[in-house]
């Protein structure tokens, strides 16, 4: 939700309505990618912090500089702040923003997977190496060959190999690269979005390779269809891709989730591959208060969770954003129910 469509909100009673509250209220996390890892609930988001940068459609208020681990032995036990994971200025190809990460585990070593923007202005996605899932963390001295764009989803297959989903719009600069390779700004940030009567932008997918260091295969479109086969449309805004991937598997079934970003919702589609096709199949989260809206599902003691966040806390300020948990259930076809974040 727009910052000039919330002057009328009373927060206090809004905060009272939430189904959620902030897991922590010391720092200001977004964008949470949740994990279990031995027997517990690691949370990997991005920092918010204040920003002098004016908002723009290119998300450059979102000037984070470093990464917080938070923890939890439960869903229903105190989050618990881990210190600083990886900061902007140990990493040698990195500039500034260091948006949404995930983490994954490998043989006892964690590796948290990051973007921010190199030193030309471009998104690359980065990788870094722990002992500990809380990190501190080593980074790589260079970015992922072949990498860009943003939002880094890693996903533990079956057969235990992993996958990386990423990419947005905007901002995120995936439709710079639709042509195989960096298109400078042109004539505008947004001009080589496809028309709406053309198929939209597409998530993209990796395998990694053994060491979890590297692409092990040029990345791979994320097609997800409509209910007839058919490729979402770019002027389908409330469906298509924005931003914000994550794979999780339920009943053998793969769900790709994704945000809508300027209609802010998160929706899922689902299909029987990690590569895909996808098909339409609903929404997982209505709009929160806060522009973004970005998500992670993790199953905890046979129950599953929704991570997600809002700008509640900051009363709407769209770059200063808290992680919230939230119980996500199944219908007897595998739907998920979609969730409101606020009582009425």
């Amino acid at each position: 939700m727009p910052e000039e469509n919330i002057a009328h909100i009373d927060f206090d009673s809004l905060n009272k309505r939430a189904i959620s509250q902030p897991l922590v209220t010391h720092l200001y996390t977004a964008d949470p990618s949740a994990h279990v890892f031995n027997g517990k609930i690691y949370i990997y988001p991005s920092h918010d912090v204040e920003s002098t940068v004016p908002f723009d459609d290119l998300g450059s208020h979102f000037a984070m500089e470093d990464y917080h681990v938070l923890s939890m032995d439960s869903p229903d036990s105190e989050a618990v702040d881990n210190g600083i994971a990886l900061q902007v200025k140990d990493v040698p190809w990195a500039d500034k923003q260091m948006w949404a990460p995930d983490a994954a585990e490998k043989d006892g070593t964690y590796y948290l997977f990051f973007p921010a923007k190199a030193h030309d202005g471009i998104f690359r996605i980065g990788v870094a190496t722990s002992p500990s899932p809380v990190g501190p963390f080593t980074p790589q001295p260079q970015a992922i060959e072949g990498s860009f764009s943003i939002d880094p989803a890693v996903y533990k297959n079956d057969d235990g190999s992993y996958y990386m989903y990423f990419g947005g719009i905007w901002g995120g600069q995936l439709q710079r690269w639709s042509s195989g390779e960096f298109k400078a700004e042109g004539e505008g940030p947004l001009i080589y979005l496809p028309q709406d009567n053309e198929p939209a932008l597409c998530a993209k997918v990796a395998k990694l390779s053994d060491d979890l260091l590297q692409f092990a295969e040029a990345p791979k479109d994320i097609l997800i269809t409509d209910e007839d086969g058919n490729p979402l449309l770019a002027g389908d805004t409330s469906r298509r891709f924005f931003e914000a991937s994550w794979m999780h598997r339920y009943n053998g079934n793969y769900y790709f989730s994704y945000s809508t970003g300027d209609t802010h919702f998160i929706c899922y589609a689902i299909g029987d591959n990690p590569y895909g096709p996808f098909k339409y199949t609903g929404r997982i989260l209505n709009p929160v208060i806060g522009w973004t809206s970005h998500h992670s599902i993790c199953e905890f003691n046979n129950k599953w969770y929704l991570f997600y966040h809002d700008s509640s806390l900051s009363k709407g300020a769209t770059h200063l954003r808290s992680v919230k948990i939230t119980e996500l259930t199944y219908d007897e076809n595998g739907h998920i129910q979609t969730i409101t974040p606020y009582n009425p």
